[in-house]
């Protein structure tokens, strides 16, 4: 189906635009959330009538849409969820634990506006696209840690794939193989333990 785009559409074109999308997408997203027109001859017509309004109000909500931006962009969030010793989580982070996230700090936004490839599904930290606007986007940072404190280390930079135990324990089996390695104090062994020589024959 051929659309007359009514406004910026990523990956597919600019306002005024009229572009060929599957019959679908076409019905359940872009005419539903009228981001576009039918590309008949009428609409085509109705279409240069409304053209000036439509930029108008793009350069409006654009202007406004740059002031959220800013406020949002750089902003960190954190997310709590249970994860395995290696980091793996129980289950995922998807776009809704995001929004959610950013709802707790008065930020509204909708799913589609949250740009997120594919679940989170391990401790760590990740940019985040959020299209405030279909002309502007905010980055924001997302941490997902197993508690507030390991969420902190994360953000310090600190590796967590290992249990701060499993560290302690290898920093105690490194200085406990230096003691026993050790060749000054071997030395001393063989030499307290070394048998007295047997006075020469006359």
């Amino acid at each position: 189906m051929e659309v007359i785009l009514l406004e910026r559409v990523a990956k597919l074109g600019q306002m005024g635009e009229i572009v060929k999308v599957r019959d679908g997408y076409a019905r359940n997203f872009l005419l539903k959330r009228k981001k576009a027109l039918r590309a008949t001859t009428e609409n085509r017509a109705r279409y240069d009538g409304m053209k000036a309004d439509l930029e108008a109000n793009n350069l409006k909500a654009k202007s406004e849409a740059g002031k959220a931006a800013e406020k949002i962009d750089g902003l960190e969030i954190i997310i709590i969820r249970q994860a395995s010793e290696s980091g793996q989580l129980f289950g995922s982070v998807s776009v809704r634990y995001i929004v959610a996230a950013l709802e707790a700090e008065k930020i509204h936004v909708s799913r589609p506006q949250v740009w997120l490839d594919a679940p989170i599904k391990s401790v760590g930290q990740q940019k985040v696209t959020i299209a405030v606007h279909p002309e502007v986007e905010a980055s924001i940072n997302v941490i997902v840690a197993r508690s507030a404190d390991e969420a902190e280390r994360i953000k310090r930079g600190e590796d967590i794939s290992t249990r701060r135990e499993d560290q302690d324990a290898a920093a105690e089996a490194l200085a406990a193989a230096g003691e026993f390695f050790d060749p000054e104090a071997q030395r001393d062994d063989v030499e307290e333990s070394a048998p007295a020589e047997a006075p020469a024959e006359k």
